[in-house]
Parts: structure tokens; C-alpha cells; sequence
């Protein structure tokens, strides 16, 4: 079996729950293993909640979830402001910070993460989680 759903939502923090839901719902289907759909959930959280808290100017984001038996992908998608390419690298983030969990989790908890901003054209993050 295999869902796909593409999601417009407007930033704001009530979309992500709504979009946790949905995949929380998408994985119970296709009977996925509890512990992958809960790593899935706080990558897919820290993905929409970074756009929520930093794309600033966009009034909206896109939120794409294809799943099947043996894995799931996902893409978080805003047109917001970019972000600076620092943010990106792999290391732990600090300790006495407030920021830079977020993708910090997601390349913890998922595989074959993705970044890729356009300064004043937006935002991109895909990260998957292949299935045992």
C-alpha cells in the first residue's frame, strides 16, 4: 500500500499538530512500527514548527508525506525568507542554547536529510525513515 498527500497549511502553530495528525493517522494505516512513526512525528514536528518560527513573510507552507510498506519520505516546503547555510551543519547543538535542536533531531532521527534555501524564494527540508 502507498499514501501520498500534499498539505497546504497557513504558518501558524495550530498546523502543526494538524499535520502530526495526518501522519500519525498514515502510518496506522500502513501498520508501521511504533517506534519509526514516533521518530517520523518529532522529525516531521521540529521540520514545521522551524518553519512556523523562522519563515517569516510567508503566509503559508507545504507539507508532502509519501509513505509505503517500507519507508516514508517527507518534504516541508515554505516561501518564507531562506535561511542562513550555517544553520546547517552536522553538529551537536549547544547545550546552553535555546535553539538548533530541530534539525539537530531530524538528522537524528531520520536518513537521507536535505536542505536547500534560496534567500527571499524559501525553503525546502526532505528527510526519510526506511522501515524494518
Amino acid at each position: 500500500m502507498r499514501m501520498s498527500v500534499r498539505l497546504n497549511l497557513p504558518i501558524e502553530a495550530g498546523s502543526v499538530p494538524a499535520v502530526r495528525r495526518l501522519l500519525r493517522t498514515a502510518l496506522s494505516i500502513i501498520r508501521v512500527d511504533v517506534a519509526s512513526g514516533d521518530d517520523l512525528e518529532i522529525a516531521l514536528t521540529e521540520a514545521c514548527a522551524n518553519v512556523v518560527k523562522h519563515a517569516g513573510g510567508a503566509e503559508k507552507f507545504e507539507v508532502h508525506l509519501d509513505v509505503d510498506d517500507h519507508r516514508c519520505a517527507i518534504e516541508v516546503r515554505d516561501d518564507g525568507p531562506g535561511f542562513d547555510p550555517g544553520v546547517t551543519d552536522n553538529g551537536s547543538p549547544d547545550e546552553s542554547g535555546e535553539n538548533g535542536r530541530g534539525l539537530f533531531l531530524i538528522r537524528a532521527l531520520s536518513e537521507n536529510v536535505r536542505l536547500h534555501s534560496t534567500p527571499r524564494r524559501g525553503s525546502l527540508i526532505h528527510f526519510e525513515k526506511s522501515f524494518a
